[in-house]
């Protein structure tokens, strides 16, 4: 005989919450054993791990102090290039007036030290010339000779004005020379700290090329986002940017002036440089004319090089450079005590829950008991993916948000097993009960839970940063509460009633329709329990006029006068009889 319709969509549901089972242990597989870069274990933040705290003291072209408006948007900055999701539970605090603190759980990595550090000044320049890192050259003898001091007596000024920031008029001889001998590995060059009006040398972040730039022609403060992507065209990361108006309009004028030397095969006068901090970080070439304000930025990139570039771009538009002060590792500032207690407190929620559970619908209680178990595994697998592929980490506050969902994943629970009782009381079978329950109870859990959902989104957007993790933490067990009630407890349901212990009404199943009060049949018409014994029959006789009041109570106004008619057109009828 071939399987119930109900029974093969619940077979197909417990199939695919096995299969996103298997695809999210074999994502974290990868990243662990192939990449390297994830764990088994939920990564955890500061408060409960300890980790590093870096101390950078801002410096202006001035000397001057920086105002409060321009600490508390680098602060923000960094904050967004070092979390930009709010979830890696890093904090970073303004003292002292010219001091930006910033502690990181666990051990800060070199790239995430050049993201902080490198949280300034974007600049972006046209290209002069480029040449290798040297100081030095081949003389006539075949021998390394290095290139002369400048000599101070050499013209600086240009012999004719120059008209935009690719003229090499701005070339003077006592440029050319400084060029020339400018030694990128000499920590006395301070480039970042350069008059924007004016050309500039400065060298790649490694240090193999240095390059002679033009004046300032847009800064990052122009730059609205970057991201990283893939060019599908050819499968490779690009990093595309997008300007503001103004922004756009600038680098539209620019990209006529720099195309035209790519058509002409002027290099290097057909690149323009991204500068950070004095560091040219990309120096593309001109490929198209952009009126846009919308330029892609193509070359040797990977995935992660691609994302600093972007990462770099977005979020380095402020007019001030920072220097490292000092840099340390600290101590957790709660601890693993304050983390065993919070797992107790979670523990303890779950052995009430799951007492109340089997108190209440007996058997029926171990199915709340494995769902909230399934329930664990995918969060905690979920957390272990998040820390790898977006950073998340998981602080107190995260913890208490995965303990309140646990009243919250209850509240289903009842919601769905209260509504088949009520399905039960009607004289329904008990897998008619479980459909039409299921049917019901579903509706009234997804407006609970979109609810919840959306105080989790709002109290992310909104909140402070200490508390961010409480509503991701919130908002994602609640996703994955209403992804089991309709992959696990449902098709579980729609299972067991067809089993014996429970399609029967066995008094421990927590489905008997004689325990659940008197069962009738459509409105006012009643019956016993198909399941009673003789004995019972009797004692639910003795019921009959209490289920009939409770029948009469869930009729409507419409169904108690259409009874009143009907009886009084019987006994009119009886009267003429």
């Amino acid at each position: 005989m071939a399987t119930p319709t109900p029974a093969r969509h619940a077979w197909r549901a417990l199939t695919a919450l096995l299969a996103i089972v298997v695809v999210l242990f074999g994502i974290n597989a990868i990243g662990v054993y192939v990449v390297g870069k994830s764990s088994w274990l939920p990564s955890l933040a500061l408060d409960l791990q300890g980790g590093t705290q870096i101390i950078l003291e801002a410096k202006t072209p001035d000397g001057s102090n920086p105002t409060s408006e321009q600490m508390d948007q680098a602060a923000s900055i960094i904050r967004q290039r070092v979390d930009a999701s709010g979830v890696g539970e890093t904090d970073i605090t303004t003292q002292a007036g010219n001091q930006i603190v910033v502690q990181i759980p666990g051990q800060a990595d070199d790239e995430t030290r050049d993201r902080i550090t490198a949280s300034a000044q974007m600049q972006l320049r046209a290209v002069l010339y480029t040449t290798a890192a040297s100081t030095s050259y081949v003389g006539e003898d075949g021998n390394q000779t290095p290139y002369p001091t400048p000599d101070p007596g050499l013209a600086s000024t240009p012999t004719a004005s120059p008209t935009n920031g690719s003229d090499l008029n701005w070339v003077t001889p006592a440029l050319q020379a400084r060029f020339l001998a400018y030694d990128c590995a000499d920590e006395a060059n301070d480039p970042g700290n350069e008059p924007k009006d004016q050309p500039l040398i400065a060298c790649n972040p490694a240090g193999t090329e240095k390059y002679l730039l033009g004046p300032v022609e847009l800064d990052g403060s122009s730059i609205t986002d970057a991201t990283a992507g893939i060019n599908t065209q050819n499968g490779q990361w690009v990093v595309n940017v997008v300007f503001d108006a103004d922004g756009a309009k600038t680098f539209g004028e620019v990209s006529q002036r720099l195309y035209a030397y790519t058509q002409a095969g002027t290099t290097p006068q057909n690149q323009f440089a991204f500068v950070l901090d004095g560091s040219v970080i990309s120096a593309p070439s001109m490929n198209g004319v952009i009126l846009d304000g919308k330029p892609q930025i193509s070359g040797s990139f990977d995935q992660d090089s691609a994302k600093v570039l972007a990462d770099q771009l977005k979020y380095g538009a402020l007019p001030l450079s920072f220097e490292v002060q000092s840099s340390n590792s600290i101590s957790a500032t709660l601890g693993s005590q304050q983390l065993q207690i919070g797992l107790i407190a979670g523990l303890i929620g779950l052995a009430l829950v799951a007492l109340y559970s089997l108190i209440v619908y007996r058997a029926l209680g171990f199915v709340i008991i494995a769902s909230l178990a399934v329930m664990g595994v995918l969060t905690y697998i979920t957390l272990c993916i998040l820390a790898w592929r977006m950073g998340f980490r998981l602080s107190l506050a995260g913890v208490a948000g995965l303990i309140v969902t646990i009243g919250f994943t209850a509240d289903s629970f009842i919601v769905y097993f209260e509504r088949i009782r009520d399905e039960l009381r009607d004289g329904k079978s008990i897998t008619a009960a479980v459909e039409d329950g299921w049917g019901r109870a579903k509706r009234t859990i997804y407006i609970s839970k979109s609810i919840n959902i959306l105080a989790a989104v709002v109290l992310y957007i909104l909140a402070d940063a200490t508390v961010k993790g409480f509503a991701f933490t919130l908002g994602l067990t609640t996703v994955i509460d209403i992804l089991i009630f309709i992959l696990f407890t449902h098709p579980v349901m729609q299972l067991l009633a067809r089993t014996r212990f429970f399609g029967g009404g066995h008094p421990l199943s927590g489905l008997d329709p004689e325990a659940l009060g008197a069962v009738y049949r459509g409105r006012a018409q009643f019956r016993q329990p198909a399941a009673a014994s003789a004995a019972a029959k009797g004692h639910a006789a003795r019921r009959t006029g209490r289920s009939r009041g409770e029948a009469q109570r869930r009729q409507t106004i419409a169904e108690r006068k259409q009874a009143e008619l009907a009886a009084s057109s019987r006994k009119a009828t009886e009267g003429d009889d």
